[in-house]
This record gives C-alpha cells, structure tokens and sequence, in this order.
C-alpha cells in the first residue's frame, strides 16, 4: 500500500488518566476507501482512541497524522470536524427537543459562510445558503430512509430510529472519515441490518473511510477490511478478518474458542 494511500497515522499513542493507562504505545494505520475496524474487550481503550482521533481526549504521548500534514492532537475539536472528520457515540448524543430536521441542519453549521452581519446585509445570499443545505440534508434523509419522521421529535422516537438520526448529522458534515462508536448497541437483527446495509452504502456510495468499533464479530468480519484488536490498552493483533478469526492472542483475549 503506497503512503499515499494513508489517510490516518496513528503513532505510538498513549493516553493516561492519573495512574491509569488507558492506551499504551498504540500504532496503527488507515487507508483511504477502507472499512478499518477496532475491536476487543470491554475497556480495551476502543473508545478512548475515537476520543483521541476526534480530538475529545488529548495522548500524553504519540501523533495522529490526517492525510499526512495535521497532527489532530495539536488541532482543537471544532477544526477537526472541519477538516473532514465526523463521528457517532456510543451513547447517542442527539438534540432531544428538536426534530429530525433541525438535528440534521444544526451538523450543517461548520459549512455556514453567511451568518450575523453577513445575514442581514446579503439576505438573499444566506436564503439561498440555506436552500442549498437543505437539500444536502434531504439527500440524507432519502438515504437513511428516514423521510417518514422527518418532522418527528428525536427524543420522541424509537432507539433504533435516533441511531440512524445520529449517523445522518454525522453525514451531515460530509466526513471523509467516519468514526462508528458502536453503532448497533442495543439494535434488535432487522435494525442491525439496515445499519450495516447503510454503513456499506456510505463507504461505496459516499466515498468514505469508516472506522468502526462494534461487538458483533460476524458483521465485523463480515463488512470490515482490516481489524485491529486492543486489549487494557495494547495493540494485541492486525490484519485481515481471516487472519484476526485464526489469532490465537485474539481468540484467549476476545474472540473466545469456536
């Protein structure tokens, strides 16, 4: 794989809470157009490495290199999100009050050029802004298959439905990476499904690079093109889905015997 299909370089990252190491001297890569997932056990440090890659937790030691210029851990959180990087939670964080719409519109701020004075002396310019994000939301919206709560209340809606609210913001910001903090949790089959029938549309249809923690092996290794395994902190394996299946480290520390 030539360097410059690199699009993320994460380089001895290590991240401490007082005592606590939560990831220790952690390097891997991810490719431009791949499906790059993250797995292992409960506290392995998937989640802090999302926080770290989107700019949430700082490492105390270590770079994350973005299409090999931007070191994140020197960038502040809201220029991250402008450089091309958006992400869901594993706990979603939605704009409870307001409705699908508005929650998809208010992802679309970092892409707002006419505001305040701007507004009131080109009004007809910030109408149009306007009318053109509305259309990039309602693209979303089509493809989410989500036009029949378009108006519904987000906090009002089945857990399922707010998941796929929260993965069309993220889409919102027009991501060239996309970070998935489990994005099944809590999903019934059919829901999961959908999701990963979604997450395949995005990466070929979108163009996007995903990344993705998730505790379903089967769709892991199903839609995945790399994984790379953590365990209290340390990169424990890397590779390909058939290669992570047959690790024996992975298997004693997180797969488990078939």
């Amino acid at each position: 794989m030539s360097s410059n299909s690199i699009l993320l370089s994460v380089k001895n990252v290590s991240l401490n809470f007082g005592g606590t190491a939560a990831l220790t001297d952690v390097s891997f890569g991810i490719n431009k157009g791949e499906i790059r997932a993250i797995i292992g056990p409960n506290g392995a440090g998937k989640t802090s490495m999302l926080n770290c890659i989107s700019g949430f937790y700082r490492p105390q030691t270590g770079q994350i290199l973005f299409n090999q210029k931007e070191d994140l851990t020197q960038v502040s959180t809201h220029k991250i999100a402008s450089l091309g990087i958006a992400r869901t939670f594993q706990n979603i964080a939605l704009y409870t009050g307001l409705s699908t719409l508005d929650n998809l519109m208010a992802a679309r701020h970092i892409h707002m050029k006419q505001g305040g004075l701007s507004s009131m002396l080109y009004w007809g310019l910030a109408q149009r802004e306007e009318v053109d994000h509305r259309a990039v939301v309602e693209e979303i919206i089509d493809f989410l298959e989500i036009a029949h709560i378009r108006k519904a209340i987000v906090g009002a809606l089945p857990y399922g439905l707010r998941k796929r609210v929260e993965l069309g913001r993220a889409l919102a910001l027009e991501p060239e990476l996309l970070l998935l903090d489990e994005p099944m949790a809590g999903m019934n089959v059919e829901e999961k499904e959908d999701m990963a029938r979604f997450i395949l549309d995005i990466h070929e249809r979108r163009n996007a690079t995903v990344v993705l923690i998730e505790h379903d092996m089967g769709l892991v290794m199903d839609i995945s093109d790399r994984v790379v395994v953590l365990d209290f902190g340390v990169k424990i394996a890397d590779g390909a889905p058939d290669q992570i299946k047959n690790d024996e480290t992975v298997i004693h520390a997180y797969l488990g015997q078939a």
